[in-house]
C-alpha cells in the first residue's frame, strides 16, 4: 500500500480541498460535496493543483494509513467531478424492479415484493428491455456508499451457480457447476 500513498493526487479544475483543523478534509466539486476525517499523523500538503500525503514513520500501520487515505481522498476527487456509477442485473424468470422515488420495488421469486429504500444521496434507476434481464442503475458521488447499496441489494438474492438466477453486477463472471448426472 505505500507505493500507492506516494502518487500525487491532482485536483481537477473546480474542484477546492479544504483541509480542517481537526483533519477533516473537504472536497467540493461541481457534482457536490464530500468530507472525511483522517488519522492525524498523516499529512496532507496541497500545492500547484497536486495533492500528496505523507506519513511520519516508515512502521507498517503509517504505510497501510498512507495508501488507505490517498486512495479514499482520490476516490472523493474522482466523485465530486465525475461521479460513480453502478449496474445490477436482475436474472431469472419473473424478476421484475421498478422505482418510485428512492424506493426499489423488487420481485425476487419470494411470495412478497420487496421494498427496498435507497439513500436519498444517491440516485437510482430501474429499466428493463424486451428480451433482457432488468438492471437496476445506481449513480452518486461517493464510491463506498454506492457499493455499500449495491452489496446490500445484492445479498437479497444472491446468485446460485446451478443456473445462474439471482442479482449480479454487470460484467460479473458466475462459476456455474454441473448438475446431477443420469445414473448407468
Amino acid at each position: 500500500m505505500s507505493r500507492i500513498g506516494k502518487k500525487p493526487i491532482t485536483i481537477a479544475e473546480g474542484v477546492t480541498v479544504d483541509v480542517n483543523s481537526d483533519n477533516v478534509v473537504t472536497v467540493k466539486g461541481p457534482k457536490g460535496e464530500l468530507s472525511r476525517s483522517i488519522d492525524p499523523e498523516i499529512k496532507i500538503n496541497i500545492a500547484d493543483g497536486v495533492l500528496t500525503l505523507e506519513r511520519p514513520t516508515e512502521q507498517k500501520r503509517h504505510k497501510s494509513l498512507h495508501g488507505l487515505y490517498r486512495a479514499l481522498i482520490n476516490n472523493m476527487v474522482v466523485g465530486v467531478t465525475e461521479g460513480y456509477k453502478k449496474e445490477l442485473e436482475l436474472v431469472g424468470v419473473g424478476y421484475k424492479a421498478s422505482e418510485q422515488g428512492n424506493v426499489l420495488e423488487l420481485s425476487l421469486g419470494y411470495s412478497h415484493s420487496i421494498f427496498f429504500m435507497v439513500p436519498k444521496e444517491l440516485k437510482v434507476s430501474a429499466k428493463t428491455d424486451k428480451g433482457k434481464s432488468p438492471r437496476v442503475t445506481f449513480e452518486g458521488i461517493d464510491k463506498e456508499l454506492i457499493g455499500e447499496v449495491a452489496a446490500k441489494l445484492r445479498s437479497l438474492r444472491k446468485v446460485e451457480p446451478y443456473k445462474g438466477k439471482g442479482i449480479r453486477f454487470v460484467g460479473e463472471q458466475i462459476r456455474r457447476k454441473a448438475g446431477k448426472t443420469a445414473a448407468k
